[in-house]
């Protein structure tokens, strides 16, 4: 992945000075060893806080060590004062926890009542306004600790990306999907910048590309990449070209970003004009963590940097899109076992996932345009999307949207991608998520969403949630279940 941030953790140790300091230190100790043995990277801050000199000495290692996300632990009790002011001066993302006693035999000298001291600290971090992630338990041995940070340290690229991101987009948000039409707003709320471009800016800088040395090489990879899904080789050097216009740009117009992603109008028009379909160079970009999001849909593809981020793994963006018939479901009941029919959905777009994520992917055109650009016509300015089945495997559903008010809202829903052929076309498989019914009408239907949905392919709904908390969303739905009605939920149907 090369453009998302490298995480750089530091854990700070507090101490209230009516406790050994040795007992923060020590735990601190045990915390960075227990990390290591997970293969985290913790930078030992060696000043133990205990008063506000101490936050300074402490902001001054971090600075030096280039720490850009902290890790509060109460080895002890902690000074609520000097602890939650190092959070509030620190540039980064910060979480707290707090030590767990280790052994009945050392409650005396060595009991450190850290349990005690997160009440007074969340009391303080509420006085100063913070939001730091604190984990569901926020307590524990070394070893739990060293978990709940390595949960932070994806939490935190959430939250360092999405600050010096921009997003470009393509052409106007389509009247057709008035869903994708959300205010931006929020976005620089967030800190993420905008560029909105016309079309013509995109294709005066494809045409200015026609003659680049370096297509031929793109091609290659290309041609390297799909093997024997290259169905049609000769569109290649225009999606070589078109890769290559979309990276230029990305790297001449960052400006003060770092990080930059986008949202493309992608039809009717662009394949009368450009000539192809770019759903394949989408999923390429995709895979290096620059997603590529369709139907310039700008918050899609925040949703899918966000994901990225989240897991270190590309992500995609899918229409929630048909159900799945119930012959389908008999005929394969063994593989569905554990879900009623209406747990079931398949996920669909025209190409642009990432071949890494699908089972036997191929380079083919794309039948909806086709049937509406040339028909009966073999396909030429259709060619270009990448088509198969999505691997099977867990996966978590993600959206974050804007309301038409401004007020931002999202959803999380772990669920996974079933192993039967959905004998259908584009990018697609067959999706199970607990409950889905009820989510797809009280959430989806009920809070406006649009038909596209970020796509993890992995379980990173507890990464997701909290990312969202730290955000300041509010309202952050999942796929309650069956015990739990919706707010708005019929309780006699």
């Amino acid at each position: 992945m090369i453009n998302i941030p490298q995480v750089k953790l530091g854990i700070v140790a507090v101490s209230r000075d009516c406790f050994p300091v040795q007992l923060s230190e020590e735990r601190r100790k045990a915390v960075v060893a227990a990390c290591r043995q997970k293969g985290i990277a913790l930078e030992e801050i060696t000043v133990a806080v205990e008063n506000e000199k101490h936050v300074l000495q402490a902001l001054t290692e971090l600075k030096n060590k280039a720490v850009n996300a902290l890790v509060v632990y109460l080895g002890n009790f902690g000074p609520e004062g000097p602890e939650t002011m190092l959070a509030q001066k620190f540039d980064g993302p910060a979480m707290f926890v707090a030590a767990a006693e280790e052994t009945e035999k050392n409650l005396v000298n060595g009991r450190g009542d850290a349990y005690c001291g997160m009440l007074n600290a969340s009391y303080n971090l509420g006085l100063r306004k913070l939001n730091p992630y604190i984990p569901e338990y926020p307590v524990g041995t070394a070893a739990d600790i060293a978990a709940m940070v390595a949960d932070f340290e994806n939490i935190a690229r959430v939250l360092l990306g999405l600050a010096k991101l921009k997003i470009f987009g393509f052409g106007p948000r389509p009247q057709d999907f008035l869903a994708c039409n959300a205010p931006i707003k929020p976005l620089y709320d967030l800190g993420v910048e905008i560029m909105e471009n016309s079309e013509l800016d995109l294709f005066e800088s494809f045409n200015k590309h026609e003659q680049d040395p370096r297509i031929p090489a793109v091609v290659k990879d290309m041609a390297d990449e799909l093997g024997a899904g290259n169905g049609y080789p000769g569109i290649l050097p225009k999606l070589a070209q078109y890769e290559l216009t979309l990276l230029d740009w990305l790297e001449n117009n960052l400006g003060a970003s770092e990080y930059g992603i986008f949202a493309n109008k992608c039809w009717p028009a662009f394949q009368t004009q450009f000539k192809f379909v770019p759903c394949y160079v989408n999923s390429r970009l995709a895979a290096r963590g620059i997603p590529v999001a369709c139907e310039t849909d700008i918050y899609g593809a925040l949703s899918e940097y966000i994901i990225t981020c989240a897991t270190g793994m590309p992500a995609t963006l899918l229409d929630i899109n048909n159900t799945v018939p119930q012959d389908m479901f008999d005929n394969n009941k063994s593989r569905f076992a554990g879900y009623q029919l209406c747990d079931l959905f398949m996920g669909f777009h025209c190409g642009n996932t990432a071949a890494s994520c699908m089972k036997q992917a191929a380079m083919k055109y794309q039948l909806i345009m086709h049937r509406l650009l040339e028909p009966d016509k073999e396909p030429d300015m259709t060619r270009g999307t990448l088509e198969g089945t999505i691997r099977p495997g867990e996966i978590t559903l993600f959206r974050l949207q804007s309301t038409a008010d401004s007020q931002l809202r999202s959803y999380v829903a772990n669920g996974e991608v079933i192993d039967v052929d959905p004998k259908s076309f584009g990018a697609i498989g067959i999706f199970a998520v607990k409950e889905m019914a009820r989510f797809y009408r009280h959430v989806l239907i009920a809070k406006r969403y649009p038909h596209h949905a970020g796509i993890a392919f992995k379980s990173a709904g507890k990464v997701l949630f909290a990312a969202m908390k730290m955000l300041g969303v509010e309202d952050v739905a999942f796929n309650q279940p069956a015990s739990m009605l919706y707010k708005d939920e019929n309780p006699f149907k």
